[in-house]
């Protein structure tokens, strides 16, 4: 579906124009808006706001002690530690700083620091899923848990097999466990990746781990302690999750030779969700993920305002341009994952 109603499908051409040259009008109209510059005064607002977010709900878990109300700082903390994940992804797109170290170090404080994510392992990881979104064998997005096709699903055995079969029922469930996921992707990665500064970038993740647990365990009692740490963590992860589902489960699946051009691959890939103030803060503008997967180093801030552009431009083009609401990008990502997992099914039972 696109804006205005109009469904994905409907499209129009106007000129004639080669495709290898079409990426490159529509940078240069996203260019000459201003729309690639940077947005340093947004972004120090929006760290000012996350950082005192942050402040404020380890002074309250503080002040609370041994109580059970705890897990209301639970709640909280977690959506503020996914709100720090945000900024950690900005960095590492390059959208903040003008510079690579600048972005980097950022980068660290915000993920390794802050939340106990590896900015090194994210940052190699997304940038394979950027190159090849939503493509079999490149993607690694897509080569997780979950069947995203026919063909992956029909490969399932045992376990694995049981997972992709029952995957649209299972996936709110498991995103209570990505948050663990990542952090154990963090810390495999610095020990057996060899991702730039290592070193450091481990000293950051253990003082993360040491003092977030030390906190924990020395201000509430172990059955506390676990409790607090299952809902942070779980809903940290659930909400990860939830913000990353809509993006492009359910569009299109490539196969791993596909010669699909840069632009047609990011957008065909792609879903939107229809933005406002308080899906824009809680997606952390990723809802505009075709402007962000064509314009990866735009600031945060411009994606909106590069949405017309590009809108106007894929109809020019007759590029399909999906958009649509909250909710019913849920339901088209559940049904498609639904759907492939029939195909582990007997022919006779698929129905």
């Amino acid at each position: 579906m696109d804006p205005g109603g109009q469904s994905a499908e409907q499209s129009t051409t106007t000129r004639p124009m080669k495709r290898g040259s079409e990426y490159a009008v529509l940078l240069r109209r996203v260019r000459d808006a201003g729309l690639l510059d940077r947005q340093l005064r947004y972004y120090i607002g929006k760290t000012a706001i996350v950082v005192g977010a942050f402040v404020a709900g380890w002074a309250a878990f503080f002040l609370l002690g041994n109580s059970w109300w705890q897990l209301g700082v639970a709640v909280f903390l977690a959506a503020v530690f996914a709100q720090f994940a945000f900024l950690g992804h900005d960095a590492g797109h390059r959208q903040i700083f003008g510079t690579r170290r600048a972005n980097y170090l950022y980068g660290v404080l915000a993920g390794n620091l802050a939340i106990g994510l590896s900015i090194g392992w994210w940052t190699s990881n997304h940038n394979r899923h950027h190159a090849h979104p939503n493509t079999e064998g490149a993607d690694p997005d897509i080569m997780g848990i979950l069947a995203h096709s026919d063909g992956r699903a029909r490969t399932g055995k045992g376990f694995r097999r049981f997972i992709f079969r029952h995957q649209g029922w299972l996936f709110f469930p498991m995103l209570l466990l990505e948050a663990g996921s990542l952090h154990f992707s963090s810390v495999r990665a610095v020990f057996r990746w060899s991702i730039p500064n290592r070193v450091w970038e481990g000293v950051l993740l253990g003082a993360h781990f040491a003092g977030y647990l030390a906190a924990v365990f020395l201000v509430l009692s172990p059955g506390k302690a676990v409790a607090f740490i299952l809902v942070q963590q779980g809903l940290f992860g659930f909400y990860m999750g939830c913000t990353f589902a809509p993006n492009h489960k359910g569009m299109a699946v490539l196969a791993e030779d596909d010669a699909t051009d840069y632009l047609r691959r990011q957008v065909l890939t792609s879903r939107n969700v229809r933005g406002s103030l308080l899906v824009d803060t809680a997606l952390g503008g990723l809802n505009y993920q075709i402007e962000h997967h064509l314009f990866p180093s735009m600031p945060r801030s411009n994606l909106r305002r590069a949405q017309p552009i590009v809108i106007e431009f894929c109809s020019e083009i007759g590029v399909p341009y999906c958009q649509t609401g909250l909710f019913d990008s849920y339901a088209q990502a559940l049904q498609h994952l639904h759907s492939v997992g029939k195909a582990t099914r007997p022919m006779s039972s698929a129905v």
